[in-house]
Order: structure tokens, then sequence, then C-alpha cells
């Protein structure tokens, strides 16, 4: 049985019957038509939404202050895949589809080396125990030291669409169709491998995997968490954050596409099209839910969980109670990135038009804004000690300083 991966989600009502019909054809002659063309289809679709322009809102946001821009430095672009700068070890790390790889100096942008391999890059980057890994639209997982040497390559089951990650000796790499491998850090050997049932439709999925206290918490296709043993693979418990309601196929996806966040006591996750919801860390109970939606993804901090979701709002929600805190819905965007945590008791979040908003946290109010290349900011912003770095859909590299 096939399955197709649908990328962006904003779809017109007017639209949804076509794209029904075609992706039903699609799927009794799957072999004729990959993943890219359904996602760019829906793409296209979806672009034809109208979006309602408040002339007063978007004054607001150019009367912000301007986010301080540290430096910036070009990759290629990338037309389908989403990457992600990471910090590892007092240095950046980009990647593009064009295979180059770079680490750059957090403080200046300036580049210490760059590397340019055979392979198209279709995700990444991920960094842990020394190791920079990276996935390609082939389903190869390529592991470099930090000098940006070759430690060694496998190849898993289909695309790697997510920054592989590594703790304990193990890497964890989720691919495409929806399975999660553990890979010996050492050699990429398989330990273990893992793979729910996987629904008709599916959503392209660039979230990776959350690895903490020797277990991995991954959101999957269908609405449902899951908590496994890093070592072996082993099931903990699997709940359901959100359940599918709707006649058709489309309408009844509930995805979770977002990266999971944690504390000491619980997990929370967050559904395209259903809830968010959190849970116990060790039996998976549902300590509260709400109706919600995002494609994108959420984080949490002491007293809230922040979520980007649809249309463009960053919510706060109680943690211990669920309750909704504040809704900020006037950023200019109906696409939002996950927010990151930043210093100073604020938020960093992206949109599809490049730009980047930080927020208060107690109050979600604008405190800042800046531009980049005018190209969407899919994945969440990186953690920098003194600021955050964003890549854009163009391969552009921006760090800011958060004062």
């Amino acid at each position: 049985m096939c399955s197709v991966r649908v990328s962006l989600l904003r779809i017109d009502p007017s639209f949804r019957s076509l794209i029904l019909a075609f992706v039903l054809a699609t799927l009794s002659g799957c072999a004729s038509m990959g993943d890219l063309g359904i996602s760019n289809l829906v793409d296209m679709m979806s672009s034809k939404e109208e979006v309602e322009v408040d002339e007063e809102e978007i004054a607001a946001l150019k009367a912000a202050p301007e986010i301080p821009q540290l430096w910036h430095y070009s990759m290629s672009e990338s037309k389908v895949a989403v990457f992600s700068p990471v910090y590892e070890n007092g240095a950046i790390y980009v990647a593009d589809t064009k295979g180059v790889l770079a680490r750059l100096n957090p403080d200046t942008g300036k580049e210490i080396w760059q590397i340019k391999t055979r392979h198209r890059f279709s995700g990444g980057v991920g960094a842990g125990q020394g190791m920079l890994l990276v996935g390609t639209f082939k389903g190869e997982v390529l592991a470099f030291d930090e000098r940006g040497d070759e430690l060694w390559k496998v190849r898993v089951t289909s695309e790697v669409l997510s920054p592989p990650q590594a703790d304990n000796d193990v890497v964890v790499v989720r691919s495409g169709d929806g399975r999660i491998f553990g890979l010996d850090a050492a050699d990429g050997t398989r330990k273990w491998i893992y793979q729910g049932p996987t629904p008709a439709l599916t959503i392209r999925n660039y979230a990776s995997v959350l690895i903490t206290r020797g277990a991995v918490f991954a959101g999957l296709a269908g609405g449902k968490l899951v908590a496994m043993n890093l070592f072996n693979g082993n099931v903990g418990w699997e709940s359901t954050v959100a359940q599918p309601r709707g006649v058709t196929e489309l309408e009844r996806m509930t995805d979770i596409v977002g990266l999971p966040v944690i504390d000491d006591q619980q997990v929370c996750a967050v559904a395209y099209n259903g809830r968010i919801g959190c849970f116990d860390m060790m039996d998976g109970s549902q300590i509260w839910a709400r109706d919600a939606s995002s494609n994108a993804g959420l984080t949490m901090d002491g007293n809230n969980v922040y979520v980007s979701e649809d249309r463009g709002a960053v919510v706060a929600y109680d943690k211990r109670s669920g309750a909704m805190m504040w809704k900020q819905a006037k950023l200019g965007s109906r696409k939002l990135s996950a927010p990151l945590l930043v210093r100073g008791g604020l938020l960093a979040v992206g949109d599809a038009d490049g730009n980047v908003t930080l927020l208060r946290r107690h109050d979600g109010s604008v405190i800042a804004r800046a531009a980049t290349d005018g190209s969407a900011i899919l994945s969440s912003p990186g953690y920098l000690p003194d600021g955050f770095v964003v890549q854009t859909s163009k391969g552009g590299v921006y760090a800011f300083a958060v004062q």
C-alpha cells in the first residue's frame, strides 16, 4: 500500500474536491507520481487562497524596532527540502540540497570550512556526540566529524526529510515512509526499526525526533505520540493526541508534524487539524488537551506551551491546565515557523514572507521585527548563545542578536 505525503495544508474549500479526486487517482497508480508531484499541486492550490490584509496591522509591524542582524551567509535555494542551522560545540553548521555542508563562526558568520559532496541533501543538519548528520533524497544517512571528514554512510528505506539525532551512541533517523531507525553511532549499522500504522494520506513531515533520558519521543501520522527505548526501539507507550474527524481523507488528516517538547514531568505535542495535548512522560496518560491545529510546532518554558497555529497565530497555553493565556494573531502572515525560546523572556518566530518577529512570552506583544530575503522560513529558528539564526528557502542564513 502506498501513501501520499502532502506538504502544505491551508486548502481553500473550493479546491478540496478537486485535490481529493487527484490524490485518489494517484493512489491507484502512485508508481507514476511521486510525493513531490502531490506536494507541489497542493502548494499551488493553497497559494490561491486570498489573504486579508489589515493595513493598521501591517503599519504597526513596520513600526516595530528592528532586531539587530549579526551576519548573513548564503547557501543554495531549496524548493522541496527544509533546512535549519544547528549550533554545536561553539560552531554553526548549515547544509543545502546541492550537498554542501559548511561550518561557520557563530559570532561573525565567517566560513571555517565548506565541503561539497556528491549527494543531494534532503534535510539537516543534525548534530551530537561530535558528529554532523545529514540525509538525502535517496534515503542515505551520512555522518561527518566536526572537521568535515566523512565517518560513514548507510541507507534506510526512504528519503530522510528531517535532521537525524544522536545520543548515547545511537543515531535516530526517521524516513519519509514513516519508519524510525536506531543506528549504531560508530558505523551506522542498524540496531532497531519502528513502524507504526500509516494512513493512506500523510503530510510530508520535516520534524525530527526528541531524544532525552534514554527515550525517543516522536509525533506520528494519524495523531499518535509514541515513546520508545533509545537502545532497542521497544515502545514504552503510545498515546493519541488527535482523532481523525471529517468525511474526506484530506479532512481526516491529523498528523503530528512538529517536534514534541518535554519538561521534567510531561511531554506535549500538537496535531494538524486536531488538538494540542500534554501527557505524563512516564506512562503517556493524558494530562490535558485542547482543540488546536498546527503544521509548524510548539515550544515550552516553565509556565506555558507556545504553539504556532494555523492561519498565523501564536497561542500560549498554561502548561499545567491547558488554559489559553494569550493569542497573538497580528503577525502579517498566515504561515509561521515553530517558535523558539530566546533570552530575555522572548519568543522568536519566522514566517512565510521571510520575516522574524520577537514576542514577549508573558503577553504575546510584538517587541521587534526584521526582514530577511523575502522567502519562507519554514523551520524553527535555531539557538545561538546571544540570539538566534534562521535559514530561508532561498538559502539565506541570517543571525540575529537578542539584547
